[in-house]
């Protein structure tokens, strides 16, 4: 980025310093920020108060790279935290929806050399400066900012009307020895007082960073790790699936271990940035030890290279370097899989010292399919069927293959965008069959116990599949949290609680999970802690749609229907138009009847061309007290094996209806009185 003639800008109880790339809050406190984030805030500070579209800033930051949109959302997500923005303020940056981003608070530039809110600082430092060359301690940019605030503290506790200036200090020298005065011996006692201080303050940093280093004893188990996309060694020659499928391959090598829980691939693939530093990821995903590495194919050779470091202090366990042909993937991802479990001191189950295929063509087919279902968008899941489609035709007996496959029709028929009925035996059959191949596959269990669950409503053998995938697997947070989904949904609260507390505990930062946690709140009854919990998750990414279709129910529980309707909206922009009720639904219990029905008339309008839940349609009935109309559809929902008619048990919305004798046939046939 071109460099602008003012250098600082002060915002709130923050100051942006070009010069020295720092971000100061209040009177001495570094932020630590990462390369990217800083361009992203200082850009976006500069031009205060103007529209910046997506396009200008990605191609503004990253200036030479091509890079997705994800990677700046995840920049301005880390921002908005580090600032303090609460969900709903925009008291720094507005996200203008389908456009950009606007900074909205008050910017002032400070013109060079005045001296602002942090002169005092200035004058501590050349005063240090001066007293023996103390320099800004370089653990600031290892992140001890703890230790960094300690040294502060102790600068400021000097009397700066008693400290000597530069110009008083240089006439002090001139004197002659035998013409010191009272103050000579007086700008003595400061600086050896200054000196002190700084001896006391590194002493404190000296602590903090031993503190920070022995928070996990260098010998005691590591019990926790996350293996992060691997990084092209050549940009020109980046190839992401396999740089994805990589890791997507190790965390699956090393997950069948129970002596260690790893992050799952949902967790990490967020961090593929390439100037992703290891350690801010590690810390973010709660990890023990990090395994990170670059990797390159060209022809029939490829190249890798991966090392083990540990998060405590940085420590680096184990590396490896290798140089094969590409045919020999599976010789190398089963060497950086035995050479971890040996740093580890762990033990891989036999699961992980096969393989699912040993055809590298299906292999790669694979990944390809993996690396599209990842981005979770209606259109990346329909792109990763054919893959996994033809990985199969390639080697029928490729199980995971079939989970994948099965994993893409499944979500396909839960978020509405193919017909249950259409999607949801396609997904059954393939979990089948993986199951059949490899009964080992914590993946395909869960897989059937989701065909179970939303399409057939047996319970009980849903049950029965979603227990053996924990049992194969306790540390793989998924299967608790489509347990806790079943569990939820048939009205048992306390132990759907623990389970998505059990997810959450293994992958912080699984969004939908978290966000599902609010519902299974909601569902017990605890509108107010859902709420809460909602928010939270908001914070955590404040473009997920996820948490706000759930607060907008919880809204309406509680007669809140503006906010409800606020919320409805938020999603329905973050979600490209999901065709979610909630909103509609508080618009008709707020007496906005009218335009209620004119939402209405566009959703059958639209059930025409494009699939819609009969059972959305029905609780838009029901709201406008047309109790008929809403059974007919709750009956159309049934025919059609609609899975959101699994939310008839503890969905409040519902609770009109509960003694309604149709409605009470219709529980009755769903096995859910």
């Amino acid at each position: 980025m071109d460099e602008p003639q003012t250098q600082i800008y002060e915002f709130d109880n923050f100051r942006v310093d070009a010069a020295k790339r720092l971000l100061i809050k209040g009177v001495a406190e570094i932020v630590p920020l990462m390369p990217k984030a800083f361009d992203t805030l200082f850009y976006l500070v500069r031009h205060h108060g103007k529209l910046i579209e997506k396009d200008e800033l990605m191609r503004e930051i990253w200036t030479d790279t091509i890079v997705e949109e994800n990677n700046l959302t995840q920049n301005i997500s880390i921002l908005r935290r580090i600032l303090g923005e609460k969900h709903g303020e925009n008291r720094f940056i507005a996200t203008v929806p389908g456009h950009g981003y606007k900074f909205v608070a008050e910017v002032r530039e400070v013109a060079e050399g005045e001296k602002g809110r942090k002169g005092e600082k200035e004058k501590v430092k050349a005063k240090f400066a001066l007293a023996g060359e103390l320099s800004e301690p370089s653990a600031i940019a290892d992140g001890l900012s703890t230790a960094q605030s300690n040294i502060e503290y102790f600068k400021f506790q000097i009397p700066s009307s008693n400290t000597p200036n530069e110009s008083q200090i240089t006439n002090q020298i001139a004197k002659d020895k035998g013409q010191r005065t009272k103050d000579e011996k007086q700008s003595r006692f400061w600086l050896v007082a200054m000196v002190i201080a700084a001896v006391v303050g590194l002493s404190f940093l000296g602590f903090y960073a031993w503190r920070g280093n022995t928070k996990t004893a260098p010998d005691a188990p590591i019990k926790t790790i996350a293996v992060l996309p691997f990084k092209p060694l050549v940009l020109e020659n980046r190839n992401e699936t396999l740089e994805l499928g990589m890791a997507d391959t190790l965390i699956v090598k090393l997950s069948g271990s129970e002596e260690i829980v790893v992050r799952p691939l949902s967790a990490i693939r967020r961090y593929n940035s390439l100037e992703q530093d290891s350690l801010t990821a590690g810390r973010e995903l709660g990890v023990e030890s990090i395994l990170d590495g670059t990797i390159q194919n060209w022809g029939d050779r490829i190249r890798i290279s991966a090392k083990l470091l540990r998060m405590s202090d940085g420590k680096q366990l184990w590396a490896g370097q290798f140089d094969e042909k590409f045919t020999d993937i599976f010789v190398v991802q089963d060497s950086i899989s035995e050479k971890v479990a040996a740093a580890l001191k762990i033990r891989l189950r036999n699961r992980e010292k096969k393989h699912s295929t040993e055809n590298v063509e299906a292999y790669q087919l694979y990944m390809k399919g993996r690396y599209y279902i990842a981005k979770l968008t209606p259109s990346d899941i329909r792109t990763s069927i054919p893959y996994f489609q033809q990985a199969i035709d390639i080697d029928s007996g490729y199980a995971l293959a079939y989970t994948g496959l099965s994993q893409a029709y499944g979500v396909l028929a839960i978020g509405g965008e193919m017909p249950a009925s259409e999607a949801v035996p396609k997904a059954k059959a393939a979990g089948q069959k993986a199951i059949e191949i490899d009964d080992s596959l914590d993946e395909a269990h869960n897989a059937l116990c989701m065909g179970m669950f939303w399409h057939d409503w047996n319970w009980r053998a849903a049950e029965k599949e979603c227990l053996r995938a924990i049992e194969l697997n306790p540390n793989n947070g998924d299967s608790h949290g489509y347990y806790a989904t079943l569990l939820s949904n048939t009205g048992r609260h306390a132990e759907a609680l623990a389970e998505i507390k059990r997810s959450r505990e293994l992958n912080p930062l699984h969004l939908a999970h978290n966000a599902l946690e609010g519902q299974f709140l909601l569902n017990a009854g605890r509108a107010d802690e859902a709420l809460i919990h909602l928010k939270k998750t908001s914070e955590l990414e404040p473009n997920f749609w996820m948490p706000h279709s759930f607060a907008a129910s919880a809204y309406i529980e509680k007669g809140m229907y503006a906010e409800a309707i606020a919320e409805s909206r938020k999603e329905y922009e973050l979600s490209g138009g999901n065709v979610i009720p909630f909103g509609v639904y508080a618009l008709a219990k707020s007496g906005k009847r009218d335009e209620a029905r004119a939402a209405l008339k566009e959703l059958l309008k639209l059930s025409a061309t494009k699939y819609v839940p009969p059972y959305n349609i029905a609780l838009i009935y029901n709201a406008l007290d047309e109790q008929d109309n809403a059974l007919e559809w709750l009956e159309k929902g049934y025919e059609e094996r609609d899975p959101k008619m699994t939310f008839l048990k503890v969905e409040p919305k519902w609770n009109n209806l509960r003694n309604e004798p149709r409605f009470v046939d219709l529980i009755k046939r769903m096995n859910l009185q």
